[in-house]
């Protein structure tokens, strides 16, 4: 089974990272109220990045590098990846 690491942004500009099998049904249950406690309340989320992963393991490894990341270097590497530039990890 494939997993997903991913990053949605909130209506409020913060940024959310997790891991799931079937990213597009976590993102309808982060939209419903009945995801993540974070996102709860921050609504609509919308999608900016995933990446699928061989094991949840593994996903979770890169969720946990991701969430270690200050906001600002997030944001500047999910601005090059959306301008199509090439782009080095965010770590």
């Amino acid at each position: 089974m494939k997993w997903w690491c991913y990053i949605v942004e909130c209506k409020d500009g913060s940024y959310y990272c997790g891991v799931a099998i079937d990213v597009f049904r976590r993102i309808i249950s982060h939209n419903n109220g009945r995801g993540a406690k974070y996102t709860k309340g921050r609504g609509p989320v919308k999608l900016v990045l995933a990446v699928q992963f061989e094991s949840r393991s593994v996903a979770q490894q890169v969720e946990a590098a991701i969430k270690k990341v200050p906001k600002r270097k997030k944001v500047k590497f999910l601005q090059q990846k959306s301008e199509g530039r090439p782009v080095l990890p965010i770590t």
